[in-house]
Parts: structure tokens; sequence; C-alpha cells
């Protein structure tokens, strides 16, 4: 008598293989995914199937046997072998009817398959009984949950829900109550994000970690990457580490402690119980590879948006330059977004009398001088050598010149004079358009000695 789901699996594979040369499997339900937990009859199998996903996968979704005397006419078929001309699969059911599994035979020979049909069915009531009354399917190993949240860490589309998955699967994994992940940051470690729903001992951790600020967590961070990972051995009165007093304050009794990516830029993840536990080392190794796996995608992630950011931005000041100014003009509201075309005064005599380092100096100044004097929400370009343009969103004209000449004063404080055109939308005009008018204005200001501010005419 089988003494598990997976024995009572093999045992029915192999009763099958002594009256069949067919490719025999049994795959079951674990989590989210259809796996081979017995097969015979074939050099490799699938070890996982999504539900769905081919004959096997849809006589799952559906509870209905699949007889299929021609594979090469079902669009479904998933290769196993390369001489397999008929499959035949049936569900898998609970003494209620619920699908748990498949059992699939494919034949590379003649085969009458509705004896087998009978057959099959038969045996697959009596396992499905069979595995229900030894506790149903096998659980997901801690293993199989580290793979199915890799592949969540590496779809993340932003670093927080990236470290939120993280933090998820740390738990799940390790099957400890509370995860936190800390991330450098540009002044010093920073909390990961809090789940929806977080636990007591989670709150009283964030509320610690908070309280004892960037320098303390750092020195957690510091402390990880020193002497790698970590974890208690669950013997009562030995005191902690002063490094984690903030978190045996909020009633943490168990620790693992692991390094997240570089020292200089990484972290850790911190795993915890209030329970006085003491945890394994397959464990540990398996938070130290979910780490490996957090910092690969947060790495990713990173790269992907400097990327991005160099291919719209200028390197020089950092501004965004014609590719996103376009998108973001072509976006304008007439009468309320103001185009300010600025020009740098006198700046081809800087070039030519100190050189072209000393010109890309007063630009870099200029850009931070100007991105200073506009408000929240408003946007710098450039788009030429000295040339940039502000879009702003203004309520009148008026307000448009006001900020212009905020920027006039900004630069006249770096030594240098800039010379503004405004100009705002008309109904049904070109971006473009608005753009030429805008530097209509601009080249009065020039004509008119520089450093000023000109409207464009409504």
């Amino acid at each position: 008598m089988a003494s598990s789901a997976q024995e009572a699996c093999r045992w029915t594979v192999a009763a099958l293989s002594r009256y069949t040369p067919a490719t025999i499997s049994v795959l079951l339900q674990v989590h989210d995914r259809l796996r081979c937990v017995a097969a015979t009859g074939a050099w490799q199998v699938f070890a996982t199937v999504p539900p769905g996903t081919g004959i096997v996968g849809r006589v799952y979704a559906t509870g209905a046997p699949a007889v299929v005397p021609d594979v090469t006419a079902d669009p479904d078929y998933l290769p196993v072998r390369p001489d397999v001309t008929a499959e035949l699969c049936v569900p898998v059911l609970d003494p209620s009817g619920r699908a748990i599994g498949v059992l699939d035979l494919q034949w590379s020979g003649p085969v009458d398959l509705e004896p087998w049909r009978e057959t099959a069915q038969r045996l697959a009531a009596r396992l499905g009984a069979r595995i229900v009354a030894l506790g149903g399917p096998p659980a997901e190993s801690r293993s199989e949950k580290l793979l199915r949240h890799a592949a969540s860490l590496s779809s993340a589309p932003t670093e927080w829900e990236l470290m939120g998955a993280a933090s998820c699967a740390a738990r799940e994994v390790s099957t400890l109550s509370t995860a936190v992940l800390l991330i450098a940051g540009p002044e010093g470690a920073l909390l990961g994000p809090s789940p929806l729903a977080p636990g007591e001992l989670e709150t009283r951790i964030r509320a610690e970690l908070t309280e004892a600020g960037p320098a303390a967590l750092g020195r957690m961070v510091d402390r990880a990457h020193r002497y790698g990972a970590g974890y208690t051995l669950g013997e009562a009165g030995q005191p902690p580490t002063e490094d984690y007093r903030p978190l045996t304050r909020a009633g943490v009794r168990t620790l693992v402690a692991v390094p997240v990516g570089p020292a200089d830029a990484g972290g850790v993840l911190l795993v915890a119980d209030e329970r006085l536990l003491r945890p394994d080392p397959t464990t540990v190794s398996l938070m130290e590879l979910l780490a490996g796996q957090a910092w690969t995608s947060l790495d990713r992630l990173r790269t992907l948006a400097r990327l991005r950011e160099q291919a719209s931005s200028d390197p020089l000041t950092g501004l965004r330059h014609t590719g996103p100014f376009g998108q973001r003009i072509a976006a304008a509201t007439p009468g309320r977004t103001a185009l300010l075309a600025i020009d740098v005064d006198g700046f081809k005599t800087v070039n030519d009398t100190y050189g072209h380092q000393a010109g890309d100096q007063v630009l870099v100044g200029l850009a931070r001088a100007l991105e200073g004097a506009l408000r929240h929400g408003d946007e710098l370009y450039r788009i030429g050598g000295d040339e940039f343009v502000a879009v702003i969103e203004v309520s009148r004209p008026e307000e448009a010149v006001r900020i212009a000449e905020r920027l006039t004063e900004a630069a006249r404080r770096t030594g240098r004079t800039i010379s503004v055109g405004v100009a705002l939308p008309r109904p049904g005009e070109s971006p473009d358009l608005t753009l030429r008018r805008a530097d209509q204005a601009l080249y009065a200001v020039k004509r008119q000695g520089r450093d000023g501010v000109h409207l464009s005419a409504a």
C-alpha cells in the first residue's frame, strides 16, 4: 500500500507500463502548476506545465478526457517524444469530482484508444481517491516556492514592487512570520515597502527601525556585508549584538540576516519571528539564494532606468532633450501651457575665449540655476548647444512672464545673462509653430540688448 501521493503515482505508472510500451506520466496540481510526479517510457519529460497548456493542461482545466488518435491534428499537443502518434489523457479526480491532476499516455505506434480510455479512467479514479486518503497532492517544496518567487522577482516592473515581492518570498520560503528588506539609499539605508496588512511583529519592527534612524540601519547593513549571513541558535538568555537591539526591542527572538548585493549599494534581508526557533542551514542557504536573485533583479531595473535616462537626457546637464521635449509639447494645452525659449547671452564668446570646458561649466551651472528657479512640475529641456526650453502650466500669460523673469534673475546670480521668449499655444496651432513664435520673441529680446523677457502676441 502506497504511503504517499508520490508513491501512489509511481506505482500506478509502473503497473500500467507492464501492459503497454506507451510513455506514461502523472501530473498533479502543485500550487499554480501541474507538476510531473511520476513518469516512464521517455528520455525526458516536462517537469511542470501551466494549467491550460497542452493537452494535459486542457484536460485538467476542463475535467474532460482527451482521446487524440493523431497528435499532429491537435494544436495543444506538447511533444515529449519525436515519434509519438497518439495520446490519451484523463483527469485524476478527487471523490467530489474535482480535478487534482491528470494521467497521460502517449504511443508511438498503432493503438486502439477506446479500451485504454476505460482502463485509464478506472485507474485515475482509484489513484485520485488514494491521493486524497493520503492527504492530497504533495505540498510545494521550499525550493519550488523559491523558484516560483524568482519568476515574480524577475518580472517586477518597479524597485518598490520588487522589494515587496522579495519580502513576501522570504516569509513564505523561510516559514518565519516577518521579512524586512533594508536597501542603501543616498542618505542611508531605507526600509523596503510594507505589505498591505503587516502582522503585529512587522509593525513593531518597522516602528523600532524608523525610530532608530538611518545610521542604525546602516550598521545592520554593514554587519551583514562584513561578516556574511547569520542566524540565531534558538537559545534563550543569549544577549544580542548591539546592532540588533532595535529588533529585539520589537520582540524578535529568531533572526536570519543575509546580505543583499554589494556593500556600497546593496542592503540586508532580515527574516524574523517572535517565536524562539533554530533555523536550519538550508533555510539560510535559501535566503541567500533569494537575496542573490533579488539583487540581480534590482540591479537590472536600475540599469534599465539608467539606460532610459541616458536615452532621454542630455549627458552634460542631465536635462531631458529633444525626444521627450517633442512628446511634451505635443500634449500642450492652448492658453494654459507656456513655452519659454531660452538662449545664453554671449555663450560663443565664452567658448572662443576660455575653451569648451569652460563653456560646459557655464551650461551646467545655468541648468542647475534655472531648474532651481522653476516651480514643482515645470520642466526644463536642453534642445541645442546653448538653447533651453522651459514648459510650464499657467493660468494666464502674465504668469508665464513672471516665471521667465525669475529665470533671468537666477541666471544673473551665476554671473551670466539669458534672453527668454515666451509663447502660449493658440487653438489649433501646431507645437512647432508655437515654438517658432517663442524663438521669435527671444530674438526680439536679443535685438533690444539681451538679458530680458519678451511675450509673443497671442
